[in-house]
C-alpha cells in the first residue's frame, strides 16, 4: 500500500481542485466548464456580504472573470450546468439529472426533505399546472395566498413554497433560474433539461452511488470515506459500497496518509505536482473547505463558520475567508463589500502559525486583485487582527 506524506495529499488535492490549471487573461466559458470539472459542485448561498457563494471558488481558481459566464452556463437550451440538490443546493453538471433520479426518489418516498408535505388537496397538480401554462415562475408569483406558518428556522412559507420545494426536490420540476432578488424560477424540466439528457437511461442506485463517489474521488485526487460520502451528501454505506467496487476496477487505490487514522484512497488520475503555488482566498462554501474535519487533516486548520454565532462571542469575524498561499492556508480574513461606498473593508485579518513573513504582502496583492474583480475602488482596514498592521503599512507605502 502506498504512503503519503501529508505535503503530498495537500498538493495531490489542491491540484485535484485546480489549483494548477494555467491562468487566462480572459476567462472563457471553456475555462468555466474546466474548473467546473474540478470541483464538480458550486454550492449555493443567500449570503451576500461579500460575494454569493457560487461565484467565488470559480474566481479562487480562475482570477478576475465576467460572472455573466455563470448565468450563461445555467441558462438556456444549451445550459451546462444546474441547480439541485447535490451537495446541498449546489450547481451541479447537468448530466447529472439523470444521476440523481435514485435521490429525486428517495424525496418522493419522503414527501420533502425535512418532513411530510401537508397541503390542501390538489394543490401540488395546480401548482404545475400553473406553472405549465404561465412558464418560470417564484414561489411568490405562485403563492396563493394560503394561511403562512412560521417554521424551519424562522422563515415563512407558505403550503405553496413547500410543495414547490418537495416538486424541485423530486425532480417534477426542476430550477430554472433565479430573479434578481435571488427568488428561484421554477419550471418543468422538459423546459430546463436539455433533452438528449432527459433521454438518457436512469442508472440504478448502485451505478448512480458509483458515479457521484468516482467524481467525489476526482475532486479530492485523495480521499478518506468520510470525504468522499461528504461531497455528494451519501450515506456511509452507499459510500463504502461504491469505494469498493471501484477498488476493485482499479479507480481507486487504498493509500495512507501521514497523520490520518482512517484509511484514504487515492484516484488513479490523481496528480502530484512538486510544487503548488497557489494564492487565493477561498470562500467559506469553497470545496476545499466545506468538510471541516478533511480542511484541519490536510491544512491543520481549525475553521468555523461564525455567521450564526452571535457578533460578541465570534473569534475571528463573520465572513471569513481562509487565505491559501502555495499549498498551505496562511492566514484568514474577514471581508465584506460596501456597495454603496464602492469600498472593500477587511473587518479583521489574522496569521496562521508559522505563516510566512511575505503572507501579509501577498494578502495585500490578492485584496487588491479581489476589489478590482468586484467593482471597488478602495480598501478600508480596520485594526483587528495580527495582520492588519502589516497591511496598513504597506497601503501606505
Amino acid at each position: 500500500m502506498e504512503s503519503l506524506s501529508l505535503a503530498q495529499a495537500r498538493r495531490i488535492a489542491l491540484a485535484a481542485q485546480g489549483f494548477l490549471d494555467p491562468a487566462h487573461e480572459t476567462p472563457t466559458m471553456r475555462t468555466l466548464q474546466r474548473t467546473v470539472e474540478r470541483t464538480g459542485v458550486l454550492q449555493v448561498d443567500s449570503v451576500n456580504v461579500l460575494q454569493r457563494a457560487h461565484y467565488m471558488p470559480l474566481y479562487s481558481r480562475m482570477g478576475s472573470y465576467d460572472i455573466d459566464l455563470l448565468r450563461r452556463a445555467s441558462t438556456g437550451p444549451k445550459r451546462r450546468l444546474v441547480e439541485y440538490w447535490a451537495h446541498v443546493q449546489a450547481f451541479m453538471p447537468v448530466e447529472l439529472w439523470p444521476v440523481m433520479q435514485h435521490r429525486m426518489q428517495h424525496y418522493r418516498d419522503r414527501r420533502g426533505k425535512w418532513s411530510i408535505v401537508e397541503a390542501e388537496p390538489g394543490l401540488e397538480e395546480s401548482l404545475v399546472e400553473e406553472i405549465k401554462e404561465r412558464g418560470a415562475s417564484t414561489a411568490r408569483e405562485l403563492d396563493a395566498g394560503l394561511p403562512r406558518v412560521k417554521e424551519h428556522w424562522g422563515w415563512n412559507w407558505s403550503n405553496a413554497r413547500r410543495v414547490l420545494d418537495w416538486l424541485y426536490t423530486t425532480g417534477d420540476l426542476a430550477i430554472a433560474g433565479r430573479n434578481s432578488q435571488f427568488e428561484v424560477l421554477y419550471d418543468l424540466p422538459e423546459r430546463v433539461i436539455p433533452a438528449e439528457i432527459l433521454a438518457r437511461p436512469t442508472p440504478t442506485p448502485d451505478e448512480a452511488h458509483r458515479e457521484l463517489v468516482r467524481r467525489a474521488a476526482r475532486s479530492h485526487g485523495v480521499a478518506t470515506v468520510a470525504d468522499l460520502r461528504d461531497y455528494y451528501r451519501m450515506s456511509v454505506a452507499d459510500t463504502a459500497r461504491a469505494v469498493a467496487s471501484l477498488v476493485e476496477d482499479g479507480e481507486l487505490e487504498p493509500v495512507t496518509v501521514e497523520g490520518w487514522r482512517r484509511p484514504a484512497y487515492l484516484h488513479r488520475d490523481a496528480r502530484l505536482p512538486r510544487r503548488v503555488q497557489a494564492r487565493a482566498l477561498l470562500s467559506p462554501f469553497d470545496p476545499v473547505v466545506w468538510e471541516r474535519a478533511r480542511t484541519e487533516a490536510l491544512f491543520d486548520f481549525l475553521y468555523r463558520i461564525e455567521i450564526y454565532t452571535p457578533a460578541a462571542k465570534r473569534v475571528h469575524g463573520y465572513y471569513v475567508l481562509p487565505f491559501l498561499l502555495g499549498d498551505r492556508i496562511v492566514g484568514r480574513v474577514d471581508l465584506k463589500a460596501d456597495r454603496p461606498a464602492r469600498r472593500l473593508i477587511v473587518k479583521s485579518a489574522y496569521a496562521e502559525p508559522g505563516a510566512p513573513t511575505e503572507t501579509a504582502e501577498h494578502l495585500r496583492a490578492e485584496l487588491e486583485r479581489l476589489s478590482g474583480w468586484l467593482g471597488l475602488d478602495d480598501i478600508v482596514i480596520e485594526q483587528r487582527g495580527d495582520l492588519t498592521p502589516a497591511l496598513v503599512a504597506l497601503a501606505r507605502g
